[in-house]
C-alpha cells in the first residue's frame, strides 16, 4: 500500500470520527447519535407546506390510549397547537 492510500484513509477514518463526535455532542451521546444516524437522517425530507397553510389533518391517540380521532374533529376552525415531546 502506497503513502498515498494510507494517508486518504488516515484521512477519512479521523474525518467519520469527528463528524461522529460532532454528531454526539449534537445529540446528546453517543448512543443518541447512533440512534440519529440509524432512525433519524433516512427519513428526513424536506415538506411542501408554505406559510399560511392549513395543517395537514392526522389520525392520532387520544391520552387514554385507545381511542382515535382527527385533528380536525377537536379544532372547530380554532388554532391548535400540538406538541411532541416529554416534560418530565
Amino acid at each position: 500500500m502506497t503513502l498515498f492510500w494510507k494517508l486518504t484513509i488516515g484521512i477519512v477514518l479521523g474525518l467519520l470520527v469527528l463528524v461522529f463526535v460532532g454528531l454526539s455532542l449534537m445529540a446528546g451521546s453517543p448512543k443518541d447519535a447512533y440512534g440519529m444516524v440509524r432512525y433519524a437522517l433516512p427519513h428526513m425530507r424536506t415538506g411542501k407546506l408554505k406559510v399560511g397553510d392549513d395543517a395537514p389533518d392526522a389520525r392520532l391517540v387520544a391520552l387514554n390510549g385507545s381511542d382515535h380521532f382527527h385533528i380536525r374533529e377537536r379544532t372547530s376552525g380554532k388554532p391548535l397547537v400540538l406538541v411532541f415531546g416529554s416534560f418530565t
